[in-house]
């Protein structure tokens, strides 16, 4: 029997309704666009107070300096060849610092990841702790704990090593459970059955599951640590980023430098990035087809 002490709404009324919540909707939409905008003037205002310069006077001379070291760079282009191979060494640092650092972070990131997934975790009383860990090191940046580091252990490449691994353990660990949430728990469950120990059950009912995708997700980080391991060469940390930094403060005769940096940085991204996009294509889309 049905509840008739309450009759149904009819069409009108949850139309009216419905034009209801679409007004509050737009309402609130619009008082936090106002909300932001007023922050963004606002701050804006702040950064003009405090700058020694002003925006809007020296926006005339926005491109005086991108022309002038491209004017520098076209009259020196037979130098170029000689630049790529002098700052060579400096590209292999960078690479190399992204590379450790991808390797030590992917490791890392495993472990946390299945440390702080439910269905795989050693200890499920601690999913918590290893998920805020892993919040905390992907919320620092690399910068800031590049900074400190240099100041402890001095300038050079271990500290943005270390900075990069540190932050790469974090972003990887987050995408790593999420890919183990999608994993079938059948296999672990049979393992256990038999007697099989914790690691086990991960490295051989989880890990042929989620291997493809973790590695993907590598490559992937990877490509975003060679960019992360340049921008930290600012500070002292080594690589091109220095080279490029020491470039830059010398200024005229010196722009030819900064732009065979720039050059050879752009091409090493390019190249790391068709190969690891390929190789991603291969892990993913290959290993679903030959399921």
């Amino acid at each position: 029997m049905t509840d008739i002490s309450h009759p149904t709404q009819t069409l009108g009324e949850i139309r009216t309704g419905y034009l209801a919540l679409v007004r509050q909707r737009r309402l609130y939409s619009f008082v936090a666009i106002f909300i932001f905008a007023a922050l963004m003037i606002s701050g804006f205002n702040l950064a003009e107070g405090r700058n020694g310069g002003s925006f809007w006077g020296g926006i005339d001379n926005f491109f005086d300096y991108p022309v002038e070291v491209i004017a520098e760079a076209a009259g020196k282009l037979d130098e170029m060849p000689g630049h790529f191979v002098n700052f060579f060494p400096a590209l292999v640092e960078t690479v190399n610092i992204a590379a450790v650092s991808t390797l030590i972070g992917a490791l890392l990131g495993i472990l946390f990841s299945l440390l702080s997934t439910r269905g795989m975790a050693r200890f499920p009383a601690l999913i918590p702790v290893f998920r805020r860990a892993m919040d905390i090191m992907r919320a620092v940046p690399e910068i800031v704990v590049a900074l400190v580091l240099i100041f402890i252990l001095g300038g050079g490449p271990v500290p943005a090593m270390i900075a990069i691994a540190i932050h790469t353990t974090g972003a990887l660990g987050k995408l790593f459970s999420e890919v183990n949430e999608n994993a079938s728990l059948k296999p672990v469950e049979g393992l256990q059955s038999v007697g099989a120990n914790w690691w086990q059950q991960m490295l051989l009912g989880v890990v042929p599951q989620v291997a493809p995708n973790w590695l993907s997700y590598a490559l992937l980080r990877f490509e975003i640590n060679i960019r992360a391991s340049a921008i930290l060469g600012f500070v002292g940390a080594g690589g091109l980023g220095y080279e490029l930094k020491i470039a830059i403060q010398w200024g005229q005769g010196k722009l030819d430098d900064a732009v065979a940096l720039f050059l050879l940085l752009f091409i090493t991204i390019i190249i790391v990035d068709q190969v690891s996009g390929y190789m991603r294509g291969k892990l993913t889309h290959g290993s679903a087809g030959q399921q």
